[in-house]
C-alpha cells in the first residue's frame, strides 16, 4: 500500500534523519516497522514566521517495495541515416528539439555558433579578466547556451505548455541531482550544469546526431516561400528542408537578418533595470529572522518582489541566493550585467534582477523608426551608455542603493562580485526617466516590505538588459513562420519561453511540430 501525506517539519525535527518515518507513522496511526520506505515528492520551507517549517508531500510505501526506476523512459533510436532536421542553435530549445527529434527518429543537425562547454570557459576567463569579448563565445553564446553559466534555475510557470516533470527527470538521466524533482524552486547550479550539457551531447552524437561547435549561421534562401538553403560564415551552404531558430534572446545578427530580408519580425514587450547585490548574510537575517549566521540545514535565502509604479511593473528577475554577478555583453562596446550561482549557493552575496516593464506599444515612441526592433535599438542603448560610464570596458557603473534612490553620486563603493570591477556612477541620471525614476520608488518599497533591504550596504550594478527577448519572431498554431514554410522559431530568441525549462518543452514541441510530413 503506498499513501500519500503532508508533512510538517521543525528545523530541531529536521536535524533528525528518521524524522519522515516517526512523521508518516503517527500521521497515519501506524508502527515504525511496517513503514518500508518514505519517498519525498516535494519539499518547500516556510520562514514567514520566526518557527521555520520545512513543508513535505511525500508517499508513504507500507509493506511495499520502494522502485528505483522512474516512471519516464528515454527511447533514443539511433538516427545515423534517418532524415535530418536541421536545429540553428544548441541551448535549453536546441538540445531538447535534437533530443525529441532522435526519440521520433530522425537526425538533428545542430550548428551552435559558439564552443563546446570545455573550451568556452577560455572565453569567459577572457571577459572577466581581461575585458575581451568573444562574439559567439561568452555567456550567453554556446554549447547549452545562456543557461549552461547562469544559476541553472528550472522554476517554471508554463505548466500548460507540456509536461515539465519529463524535462526535470531528463535533467536528472543526463547527470542533474534528483534533488530537482523534489525543492519547490529547484536549481542545478553553474558548477554542474556544464556536465549535464556535455552528457546531452554525447547521447545525441551516440545515437547518430550531428553538432556542429564554431559554425555560425549568416544568411538562408527562400524560394517559394519555403526555406531552401543556409548558409555559413565559412562559405559553407547546406540544403535543408526543417530548421528549428533556437538561437536564444541575444542572437541580434539572426533578428537584424529576418530583418533585411522583410521576414515577418514583431516588437515584444520586455523588460529592464539593474543588478542589485547585497552581502548574503542580510537577506538571511530578514528572511530567516536570525542574528548571525543561519542554521546550517537552511539554504542561503531567496526573496521575490514586486509593485506596480507609475502603471508598470517593478519586479525582481533571476534572484541568484549566494551567488555572484557575471558581465553578459556579446559585443564589443557594451556593458550586461547577470547574476548565477553554484549547487551549495555558498557565496558570499546575493544578486537580483531589479527590473521595470517596458511596453512596446507605448513606451518606445523615440524608437519607431526601427519598426519591430525598436525595443532591439533601445536595449543596445542602455548597454553602449553603461559602457561608457563604466570606463569603456567591462568595467559596470554601480552606486550604493540608497545613493541611487537619493540621487547622490557614489563617494565608494561596496566590496562586489563582480569580477571586471566596478566604477562609481551616477546611474540614477543615467538610466531613462522610464525606468530610473520607476527602479526608485520599487526600491523604496521593496524596503518596506523587507524591512533590512534598504540599505547603503548593498550595490546597484547595471545594466540588466537580457531579460527576454524584445523581438518576436511569429509563428502559426502548428509552430512555423507564417511566411516561410519549414521555419520554426523556437524557444527565448522567438519569444515563446523565459527560462531553462520553458525553453526546452518548447524545443520538444518544434521538434514535433518540425518532423510531420517529413
Amino acid at each position: 500500500m503506498v499513501k500519500e501525506i503532508q508533512l510538517r517539519v521543525t528545523l530541531k525535527e529536521e536535524e533528525r534523519n528518521d524524522i519522515l518515518v516517526i512523521k508518516s507513522a503517527h500521521a497515519l496511526d501506524i508502527n515504525k516497522e511496517d513503514i518500508t520506505g518514505v519517498k519525498v515528492l516535494r519539499k518547500s520551507i516556510d520562514a514567514r514566521k520566526p518557527k521555520i517549517i520545512f513543508n513535505y508531500k511525500v508517499a508513504v510505501y507500507i509493506r511495499e517495495v520502494l522502485p528505483k526506476t522512474s516512471d519516464y523512459q528515454f527511447d533514443y533510436k539511433d538516427v545515423s541515416k534517418a532524415k535530418p532536421v536541421h536545429i540553428i542553435g544548441f541551448g535549453p530549445a536546441g538540445m531538447y528539439a535534437a533530443l525529441r527529434c532522435i526519440e521520433l527518429g530522425f537526425k538533428p543537425v545542430v550548428l551552435e555558433r559558439g564552443k563546446n562547454v570545455q573550451d568556452r570557459r577560455r572565453d569567459l576567463r577572457a571577459i572577466n579578466q581581461h575585458h575581451t569579448v568573444n562574439e559567439d563565445s561568452n555567456y550567453c553564446f554556446g554549447e547549452g547556451g545562456a543557461g549552461t553559466y547562469s544559476d541553472g534555475k528550472l522554476y517554471t510557470r508554463s505548466l500548460k505548455r507540456g509536461d515539465v516533470r519529463r524535462i526535470f527527470e531528463n535533467l536528472v538521466y543526463h547527470g542533474a541531482t534528483d534533488q530537482i524533482l523534489v525543492d519547490a524552486h529547484p536549481h542545478i547550479g553553474t558548477n554542474k550544469l556544464p556536465k549535464v550539457v556535455q552528457n546531452i551531447r554525447e547521447t545525441i552524437l551516440k545515437h547518430g546526431g550531428e553538432i556542429h561547435f564554431e559554425t555560425r549561421v549568416v544568411d538562408f534562401t527562400v524560394k517559394n516561400r519555403k526555406i531552401q538553403s543556409i548558409q555559413l560564415q565559412n562559405g559553407e551552404e547546406l540544403t535543408v528542408n526543417r530548421v528549428i531558430l533556437a538561437t536564444g534572446h541575444s542572437a541580434r545578427d539572426i533578428f537584424y537578418l529576418l530583418y533585411k530580408k522583410k521576414i515577418a519580425l514583431e516588437a515584444k514587450s520586455f523588460a529592464m533595470g539593474v543588478r542589485v547585490e547585497h552581502p548574503q548574510h542580510i537577506i538571511d537575517s530578514i528572511q530567516y529572522h536570525c542574528t548571525g549566521d543561519r542554521h546550517e540545514l537552511l539554504p542561503a535565502a531567496s526573496y521575490a518582489l514586486v509593485q506596480q509604479v507609475n502603471d508598470r511593473g517593478v519586479y525582481s528577475f533571476c534572484m541568484c541566493p549566494g551567488g555572484f554577478i557575471v558581465p553578459a555583453a556579446t559585443a564589443e562596446g557594451e556593458v550586461v550585467v547577470n547574476g548565477m550561482s553554484p549547487s551549495k549557493r555558498n557565496n558570499l552575496y546575493a544578486n537580483s534582477g531589479i527590473v521595470v516593464e517596458i511596453n512596446a506599444d507605448k513606451d518606445l515612441f523615440k524608437y519607431e523608426k526601427f519598426g519591430p526592433l525598436k525595443g532591439l535599438e533601445y536595449q543596445k542603448n542602455l548597454e553602449r551608455i553603461a559602457f561608457t560610464a563604466g570606463g569603456r570596458t567591462q568595467t559596470a557603473p554601480a552606486q550604493r542603493l540608497t545613493d541611487f534612490v537619493e540621487g547622490k553620486l557614489s563617494n565608494d563603493l561596496n566590496s562586489c562580485s563582480y569580477q571586471p570591477g566596478l566604477k562609481s556612477a551616477p546611474l540614477h541620471s543615467l538610466l531613462p526617466k522610464l525606468i530610473g525614476s520607476r527602479l526608485r520608488k520599487g526600491f523604496e518599497a521593496f524596503g518596506q516590505k523587507m524591512k533590512g533591504y534598504y540599505t547603503s550596504e548593498a550595490n546597484v550594478v547595471g545594466v540588466e538588459s537580457r531579460t527576454s527577448s524584445p523581438v518576436c519572431i511569429p509563428r502559426t498554431e502548428h509552430l512555423e513562420h507564417p511566411e516561410v514554410s519549414g521555419l520554426f522559431p523556437c524557444g527565448e530568441g522567438g519569444g515563446y519561453a523565459g527560462g531553462i525549462v520553458s525553453a526546452a518543452m518548447d524545443g520538444e514541441r518544434c521538434a514535433e511540430a518540425a518532423v510531420k510530413g517529413l
